[in-house]
């Protein structure tokens, strides 16, 4: 590590280390690629907890990609559990610029993949907890887990395996990049693909066949406009309205076949009330009875709820507290915190990182947010029974 670098705080040169191991998610990248994969990330934050008194756990999740896991036990008799569960897992480049995972701290920013997201409340989170257990104020009854999630900017593979051992929590504490406010809410995801039927023709005799490419253009039309419209009378008071949008389409072979077929594929994000399964047979109904036919299939295979915790439970309400926040508060994006909350662990979302830099070519976090944020944890860990 250069000598600039040593000279940062420390879960900012934690972060800058984070970021020079590779972890980008493999959906986005094509096999054998060297910088796919959790692996790297994972092993280097089990070292580093290890070697602050955690005991460490690694469980897998896919072959070479672990879930890793790190606890603070309490000297007296456990009466609660926290979980801190960040993900290790990134998005790679865009134009396959490898610069991206080489940290630079600059300006009270530190620059690089994951700064972010998550990999700063990866940093954040683990530097709290080793500083209460180096400490001498630590939780007497209160167990405390570090858990870096693998896959949750695909699948949320991680915490879903997760919640299957049946791990529970009163509390967790889901690191994405909120600017330090405290999420009780957030929308759910429901990507779905819609299909038409049509009869192919040779293209010189149109009339004698039915284009499905046309349909789909009036269903896509209806979606983005009446649909999304009338979908919008559903407002909740963290959340605001649901949304829908046509994200990819794909129609026919060659410009002389009237294409027998067309696919849409659709983001529908929805607010707590509404059901992924309503959901579906909502759209399919509304196009039918405006004279589309469309089949529907499910795009992403998973469950992926609205997030909706109580603020008023006794554990969100001190976390609250303890940041200095009174109101409940909601964002738009998915998080593995909704997984965890399906499974019984009541949960929010907290981070340092503005979610403005997520996924940017030129990822940055401030080095003020990280240490906020482990300041603001560190004080709320130790405050626990």
């Amino acid at each position: 590590m250069s000598r600039a670098l040593q000279k940062l705080p420390p879960e900012a040169r934690l972060l800058c280390e984070l970021i020079a191991l590779p972890s980008v998610n493999p959906a986005f990248l094509p096999p054998g690629d060297a910088r796919a994969g959790e692996a790297r990330a994972g092993d280097f934050v089990a070292s580093v907890a290890g070697s602050a008194g955690l005991a460490v756990e690694a469980r897998e999740v896919f072959p070479g990609r672990r879930n890793i896991l790190a606890h603070y036990t309490p000297a007296g008799r456990i009466r609660q559990r926290v979980v801190l569960a960040p993900h290790l897992d990134t998005v790679g480049s865009a134009d396959g610029d490898d610069s991206i995972f080489e940290p630079r701290a600059q300006g009270g920013r530190v620059w690089g993949r994951g700064a972010c997201d998550t990999k700063g409340s990866v940093a954040a989170f683990l530097t709290a907890l080793m500083q209460m257990v180096e400490g001498t104020t630590r939780p007497q009854h209160t167990e405390v887990i570090f858990v870096g999630l693998v896959d949750e900017e695909h699948g949320q593979a991680g915490s879903r395996a997760l919640v299957k051992s049946r791990f529970r929590a009163d509390l967790g504490i889901v690191g994405e990049p909120t600017c330090l406010s405290v999420i009780t809410a957030h929308k759910g995801d429901v990507w779905a693909r819609l299909a038409t039927r049509g009869k192919a023709a040779h293209g010189a005799c149109p009339d004698r066949g039915v284009n499905a490419v046309r349909l789909m253009a009036r269903a896509v039309e209806l979606l983005e406009d009446e649909y999304a419209a009338w979908i919008a009378r559903r407002r909740h008071p963290l959340l605001g309205r649901p949304t829908v949008n046509v994200g990819l389409i794909r129609g026919g072979t060659q410009p002389n076949i009237v294409p027998d077929r067309c696919v849409i594929e659709v983001d529908r994000r929805t607010v707590p009330g509404e059901t992924e399964a309503a959901v579906k047979r909502e759209m399919v109904a509304f196009l039918r009875k405006r004279g589309i036919a469309v089949s529907l299939e499910d795009v992403k295979g998973v469950p992926a709820p609205p997030l909706e915790t109580d603020p008023g439970l006794p554990l969100v309400r001190a976390f609250m507290d303890n940041a200095g926040q009174r109101d409940a508060r909601g964002v738009d994006y998915f998080t593995d915190a909704a997984v965890l909350a399906s499974g019984g662990t009541p949960c929010v979302v907290f981070g340092p990182g503005d979610i403005a830099q997520a996924h940017t070519a030129r990822e940055w976090i401030s080095i003020r947010s990280l240490e906020r944020g482990t300041a603001l944890l560190r004080r709320f860990l130790e405050r626990l029974p």
